[in-house]
């Protein structure tokens, strides 16, 4: 059975403030594939659910009733409980601060806040588990790669319009490979005209120049991209990979 991208997310909200959780989830649910499933006003309850709902992330606030949100990452945290935690509060100080980064949490966003700061933080987190969704990542480029591509993502919300709509299938890459930086590889290509070498495409990648000849040689024998070579008046002949735009318009 192929093992797809994961492109939807199950939010919990932690919050006792009815009218934050309200607030909350109007801006989640405003991205697409980001769905509310459940509301906790305490921490107890908020671990409860955890268990119960199976969450993907957890909007933690920290000021709460019965158990507040430092005590309720950190019980997360003790109890393995596979999730990851957004706090969303109005704490300021720098103590609270660390003791949640501390304890792992994903980001840190205070209150008042605007929506475009919970769309940065939900389309950063989208990018890094879609890389980090295989078995592995190859090396500390890609890793580096994945991390990086979090950060560009949520400089806008909007996906770009072709590479976003791959639907990747990770039976299908060699190993070694990761979709999050073949879709960059793309995304590159696409940005110069669809015409580089290997060299040119590891510059704008970031990405060693052999590893991106693996990535782009995987192109080729799917079919998307074509290698030509440019013969210049002097010296040797520069291999180019070509775009084949009718083959990715329907990747």
């Amino acid at each position: 059975m192929s093992k797809h991208i994961k492109s939807s997310f199950r939010v919990l909200l932690v919050e006792d403030d009815p009218m934050v959780q309200e607030v909350n989830r109007q801006f989640i649910e405003q991205i697409d594939g980001f769905q509310v499933i459940g509301v906790a006003s305490n921490g107890l309850r908020g671990v409860e659910l955890i268990e119960e709902l199976k969450p993907d992330l957890v909007f933690l606030d920290v000021f709460m009733p019965s158990l507040d949100g430092i005590s309720t990452l950190q019980r997360i945290r003790s109890m393995a409980l596979p999730v990851d935690v957004v706090v969303v509060t109005a704490a300021k100080d720098t103590e609270t601060i660390r003791e949640m980064m501390r304890n792992g949490a994903f980001d840190y966003i205070i209150k008042p806040f605007k929506v475009k700061r919970i769309h940065h933080t939900l389309e950063r987190y989208r990018v890094q588990q879609a890389g980090l969704w295989g078995e592995e990542v190859g090396t500390q480029e890609e890793l580096d790669l994945i991390m990086q591509n979090g950060e560009a993502a949520s400089e806008s919300i909007n996906p770009a319009p072709i590479y976003e709509e791959w639907a990747m299938s990770y039976d299908e890459l060699p190993k070694g490979l990761n979709a999050a930086t073949l879709k960059q590889v793309l995304a590159v290509m696409e940005q110069h005209g669809g015409k580089l070498s290997a060299e040119e495409t590891a510059e704008g990648v970031g990405i060693a120049r052999v590893t991106a000849r693996r990535y782009l040689d995987y192109l080729e024998k799917r079919g998307i991209v074509r290698l030509v070579v440019h013969y210049g008046g002097v010296g040797r002949p520069v291999n180019r990979y070509e775009l084949l735009r009718d083959q990715y318009d329907h990747i």
